[in-house]
């Protein structure tokens, strides 16, 4: 789920790892450790509030709205959108506290498949130039006031204008937990996005998170791509100057951008069956177009005007 860097890291140590440029093409490693899990974005209240109480989403997706409990207390509320292995964490400006809770702020959270593999990645940081990565554990409150151990995660810095990206690998201790409602290792060590989302997304006609863009400050940019290759992305840069990370399934796309510019701007999805027309549901400042075909877009702000 999500990391809250700002409340989650409050008094970490930690600088900005410095510029990294992406090589064309380029994967660091042959095997792939790390794969898109999710993508949170904050968006104004209108949109926000429009996606909460959309009833065309509702039967679109897996779709859920609650309130989070997580290390230190630190709460916050989201709009979830479930598919098989991927999801999508939607919020509001205020829903929560801090540097997270302000519009234009987003973040990306990449996991392991197998258990260990974590370890592997934070390794591998060091030969991309980050010295010291920061590492924590988020834990989840299932409302009684005991803490359960959700996942570990590693950074490249505690530090950041309004991106940040996290790996992440789920311990055993939640998956053991029948609250969280996950499904039986398919293999030894098995810690998979599909183990811990639930197969509802076959009810509705969303099934994952095929591409997403998203616009991140320069420096939240250099931050993120040592993390990316560390994880066996293929990271290349495109003419116009952004950054593509690929394999795995999913395509990210950043594009580096002032402050006030910055946030998830775009999103694809895949379906689970075709569909023969095409539907366009606004949603506060928002636009999805679903079909025709097996896919959907959904862009936000500007990019979701005609």
């Amino acid at each position: 789920m999500i990391t809250l860097l700002a409340v989650t890291l409050a008094g970490a140590i930690g600088g900005g790892v410095g510029t990294a440029q992406a090589e064309q093409n380029r994967s660091s490693h042959d095997r792939q450790l790390l794969f898109f899990n999710h993508s949170y974005g904050v968006f104004d209240r209108e949109t926000a509030d429009a996606i909460e109480h959309s009833d065309y989403l509702r039967d679109f997706a897996n779709f859920q709205v609650r309130t989070t409990t997580g290390t230190d207390g630190q709460t916050w509320t989201g709009r979830y959108l479930m598919g098989h292995e991927t999801y999508l964490e939607l919020l509001g400006v205020g829903d929560v506290a801090g540097q997270d809770g302000t519009l234009g702020s987003a973040g990306l959270g990449l996991s392991t498949e197998r258990a260990g593999d974590l370890a592997t990645v934070t390794e591998r940081l060091k030969d991309e130039g980050v010295a010291d990565p920061v590492e924590f554990l988020q834990t989840r409150d299932f409302g009684d006031g005991v803490p359960v151990p959700w996942f570990d995660a590693v950074l490249t810095t505690a530090e950041y204008d309004a991106f940040g990206t996290w790996a992440m690998e789920y311990r055993p201790e939640y998956f053991a937990d029948p609250r969280g409602n996950t499904e039986p290792a398919g293999f030894p060590g098995d810690v998979g996005r599909e183990r811990y989302l639930s197969d509802d997304y076959r009810n509705h006609l969303m099934r994952d998170v095929t591409s997403v863009r998203l616009a991140v400050t320069e420096g939240d940019l250099a931050d993120t791509v040592p993390l990316l290759r560390a994880g066996g992305f293929a990271v290349r840069t495109v003419p116009d100057g952004g950054v593509v990370a690929e394999r795995g399934g999913t395509a990210i796309r950043f594009d580096a951008v002032a402050r006030d510019d910055a946030g998830l701007q775009r999103i694809e999805l895949s379906l689970n069956r075709p569909v023969k027309d095409r539907h366009v549901e606004r949603i506060g400042h928002s636009k999805l177009v679903v079909g025709p075909g097996d896919h959907a877009v959904w862009t936000f702000g500007d990019s979701g005007a005609e």
